[in-house]
């Protein structure tokens, strides 16, 4: 059919796939640098960017999880300064494992889907 495009959502869907994997390992490279001044601590990314439902303009959200309550607030102040998030929520070990096994809605889904970037 002349004038027509072709179908594009393959490739789309690919050039999506492809910027999420980026910005992945941006975030990874990012996170392995700034926990080495946190070693018990970790990092996860949640939300849109997390699921692969993303956006123009979504933002990224992190966890930053450390044995105390006053080293997640250091790291997550050390996210923000760096840029690499917009938004970063400190919570501690324990606090962490609450929400993790707790029935809040909000964070079960936080949980389900969150993708820790101490790991490849």
């Amino acid at each position: 059919m002349e004038g027509s495009c072709p179908p594009t959502t393959s490739t789309v869907a690919a050039i999506r796939r492809r910027k999420r994997d980026q910005r992945i390992v941006l975030l990874r490279q990012q996170a392995s640098a700034l926990l080495m001044d946190h070693p018990n601590a970790d990092l996860w990314l949640f939300g849109s960017w997390a699921r692969g439902d993303w956006d123009a303009f979504s933002d990224v959200d992190l966890l930053a999880i450390a044995p105390s309550r006053g080293e997640a607030n250091r790291l997550a102040e050390a996210v923000l300064e760096a840029g690499m998030a917009d938004d970063a929520l400190a919570l501690s070990d324990q606090e962490w494992q609450e929400r993790r096994t707790g029935d809040d809605p909000y964070w079960r889904a936080i949980c389900r889907d969150a993708l820790r970037l101490s790991q490849p």
